[in-house]
């Protein structure tokens, strides 16, 4: 049985039996890491308030190396990122950035920069960026750190340098078509402000990407172009985009 100690983030949780709970991690050095926290439902545990939702900590764990589940034996905070839990949007942005995660990574394949981006997502949301840029921002790196990076500079089929009309973001194709080529039904219709927003993005810091002030009809685009293409990655809309949908619905019914 081997003993892990990694820094990690809470990205789910669920409850297992009458009084453990199976918890998911995000680790630094081991990636995605699911295991069982025993008692940790019970009034006196000692894992406390710990295992949050988006939580930083000092994860130390068994793995006997015969199961996918490992045996969690502390989780100690290290920052436990409330105020990202205590707001609607911050939550569901929240949410839609660990979804991502979650769908697009297997277990046990450490890669720091994600963790790193991950990590700067949530203290974003915690120090009052606009809630949607971050997940957006967060969406764009991941994308890139994953292998899926469109090629946005030339048609992927027939070569055509950029811009031409009818542009279109096939993301199975792997980047930018042209209207002949013909882009298909699951492409993404892009505006030249579009592509050349996403060209100056890759070129910018994470400070200055989440901080770039946009025309509110750009900022929408981007974060619908974003949206469509993690839809398209993961097979389906996160189901953090249906719980933020419904939550702007009803503040403006409210209102």
């Amino acid at each position: 049985m081997a003993l892990h100690k990694t820094q990690g983030i809470v990205i789910g949780r669920r409850a297992l039996g009458e009084s453990d709970r199976l918890v998911e991690f995000y680790t630094r050095d081991h990636g995605r890491v699911r295991g069982v926290a025993k008692s940790a439902r019970r009034t006196r545990s000692r894992f406390g308030s710990a295992l949050e939702l988006f939580t930083l900590g000092e994860l130390v764990f068994f793995d006997t190396g015969r199961s996918e589940l490992v045996r969690v034996d502390h989780f100690d905070i290290v920052h436990p990122f409330l105020r990202v839990r205590e707001h609607l949007e911050r939550l569901g942005q929240g949410a839609w950035v660990v979804e991502c995660l979650t769908r697009l990574t297997a277990d046990r394949d450490p890669q720091p920069a994600l963790f790193g981006l991950v990590l700067r997502s949530l203290r974003a949301l915690e120090g009052g960026a606009r809630p949607q840029r971050v997940a957006t921002c967060f969406g764009l790196r991941a994308v890139d750190l994953l292998g899926h990076r469109p090629r946005i500079d030339r048609c992927v089929d027939c070569g055509r340098l950029y811009p031409f009309p009818g542009a279109g973001l096939d993301v199975l194709a792997g980047g930018l078509l042209c209207a002949d080529c013909g882009p298909g039904a699951d492409a993404l219709a892009l505006s030249g402000g579009a592509v050349g927003l996403l060209k100056r993005l890759r070129t910018l810091g994470w400070d200055e990407g989440i901080r770039l002030p946009l025309a509110a009809a750009l900022d929408a685009e981007l974060a619908a172009t974003v949206e469509g293409v993690m839809g398209r990655l993961i097979g389906s809309l996160p189901r953090a985009s249906r719980f933020l949908a419904q939550t702007r619905r009803e503040i403006t019914a409210r209102s």
